[in-house]
């Protein structure tokens, strides 16, 4: 009653009936295009395993299971009786099948089984052996803008809402004009538009994508007298691909399943998961641990899935919202100490943490451009989508731009007098960076604050590649503002610990640990804020 479908009830005892009622629900599926159960009565003959004994809790259940006899005996039986087989053709073909079944077993101890995985739709992809993050992913200035006037045109037939039009369409054209101020939305924008302009496809699930969880996005118009709906992305110019847009139901454990197929049927598609707020993941977390972390490791099936999970790595006080990004990384299988040189990281999963519109436009573009598939997890922020700080220019998503693993320190003007190098994720960075703007006298150059944008794989190179650059530093702290036993602190201190300057150890600047995401009293999650920047820019 809940979906609207029939169901078909049918007992097991009868496999003619049972046959039919399977034919009748695909039948029903294909003719209607609908949803169809096949309610099929039956029991369990034996227990649970070779050690179980199911009357140990169900005597009389089973004791009359076992009076009675096999089903393919009393089918065997029927039709003898109506002269289909004789007893010696059914008994000939039972011996016949039980040494098919045994000759079957004997050959799979050294049955090799041919790798599909690169052919037909997937033909000219690669199975990685390292993952690469630096790949050319920018565009034309002139196409960007022309893709964004095209985000946001509708036809003077459609009555758009009046908010749109005033703070979203008028606003994204003056920024695309002007090259300047690119926000979150538009950004992502960019990044689709282009990609269908290249012929890829791109589906956008989770509830209320449309116009997004914050009211940012507005991939779709609805107007506001007949409510028809409008994808401005789909009419950017033939040929291109399509993008789908499917505001789906809360559930999500199947919605999310369901992408995870659409992601491995073609890598030509760019399947976008976006959960409501971060922590509505943890309702799916069969799929995530049974197929999407572990899918390629076991079946050789790559997916280009991407999982946004807005407001899950964002301290936003009692109502913070948590993604719980350490299942995650603690999911992913990179080596911990990355000490030598000659380390190799293709994790099963990308984990990333982007603080500027043009890493999100990198990254999603990074998901088609690549020669493979990995699925990619990005922990969102929700003070971002509209912080002035955090914006980004046409130029930064130009060609010869790309992804950035990490963002360098740009407060100290003088490297070689930083004595404490600061590392910090997600949008932390904007509290530190204006507290040490304001006191930047007191400060100077002896704090550095480097974000790490990608967590996994881990940016060693990167890394080692920054701290050369300060000479002089003599303390290296982990900042965040999740609790010590959440957030990326126990995935980043061992791999960065390992790759630290001889002699040094990895600091810690952060709440300590805690059940709940956060604290629910607003007061004092307020305090713990202030002090974590307070110690994070406190004199040396």
């Amino acid at each position: 009653k809940l979906v609207n479908a029939p169901v078909v009830h049918v007992n097991g005892d009868y496999p003619e009936e049972v046959a039919r009622a399977v034919s009748i629900a695909f039948e029903y599926r294909k003719k209607f295009r609908k949803d169809v159960i096949i309610d099929l009565i039956t029991f369990r003959r034996w227990g649970h395993n070779e050690l179980d004994e199911p009357s140990f809790t169900q005597p009389h259940m089973y004791n009359i299971i076992r009076a009675r006899e096999s089903v393919p005996k009393v089918y065997e039986r029927k039709l003898e009786d109506e002269c289909v087989v004789t007893k010696e053709s059914a008994q000939e073909t039972r011996a016949q099948f039980t040494k098919f079944l045994e000759d079957e077993l004997a050959a799979s101890k050294d049955y090799q089984p041919e790798a599909d995985h690169l052919k037909g739709k997937w033909s000219g992809l690669v199975m990685p052996t390292e993952a690469v993050s630096t790949i050319d992913t920018g565009v034309d200035i002139d196409t960007l803008r022309e893709v964004g006037e095209k985000s946001v045109s509708v036809d003077s037939a459609l009555k758009v809402h009046p908010r749109l039009a005033k703070h979203h369409i008028q606003l994204r054209l003056k920024r695309l004009a002007e090259g300047q101020s690119v926000d979150w939305a538009t950004a992502e924008a960019l990044a689709f538009g282009t990609l269908l302009k290249e012929g890829f496809n791109i589906r956008l699930c989770g509830q209320d994508v449309g116009r997004g969880t914050f009211s940012q996005r507005h991939a779709m118009f609805v107007c506001q007298d007949t409510e028809n709906v409008y994808v401005p992305l789909n009419n950017i110019g033939e040929p291109q691909g399509k993008l789908e847009v499917a505001n789906s139901n809360l559930s999500e454990l199947a919605v999310l399943g369901f992408e995870y197929g659409v992601s491995i049927q073609s890598p030509t598609i760019l399947p976008i998961w976006e959960a409501q707020f971060g922590d509505f993941n943890n309702t799916a977390q069969v799929i995530i641990d049974t197929y999407i972390s572990s899918g390629e490791t076991k079946w050789l099936r790559q997916s280009g899935l991407v999982m946004l999970l807005p407001h899950g790595y964002d301290g936003a006080g009692p109502e913070h919202s948590s993604s719980r990004i350490e299942r995650f990384l603690q999911m992913c299988n990179t080596p911990m100490d990355l000490s030598d040189a000659g380390v190799v990281q293709n994790p099963n999963m990308h984990i990333v943490v982007p603080t500027t519109p043009a890493q999100i436009f990198h990254l999603l573009r990074r998901q088609m451009k690549r020669n493979f598939r990995k699925p990619l997890v990005v922990a969102g922020p929700k003070t971002l989508l509209r912080l002035s700080l955090a914006t980004s220019t046409l130029d930064e998503m130009a060609p010869g731009t790309s992804f950035q693993p990490i963002i360098s320190d740009t407060l100290a003007s003088s490297p070689e007098l930083v004595q404490r190098v600061v590392f910090v994720s997600g949008k932390l960075y904007y509290d530190l960076a204006k507290t040490y703007q304001e006191n930047s006298a007191r400060i100077g150059s002896k704090i550095a604050i480097v974000r790490l944008e990608e967590i996994c794989p881990f940016p060693r190179q990167e890394l080692i590649n920054e701290m050369r650059s300060f000479t002089n530093a003599t303390e290296f702290t982990w900042c965040q503002e999740e609790t010590m036993n959440a957030g990326t602190y126990s995935f980043v201190q061992p791999r960065l610990q390992s790759i630290l300057p001889k002699g040094q150890v990895l600091r810690y600047i952060g709440r300590g640990p805690l059940a709940a995401p956060v604290t629910g009293i607003s007061r004092v999650y307020k305090a713990e804020q202030a002090q974590i920047v307070k110690d994070a820019l406190a004199d040396l």
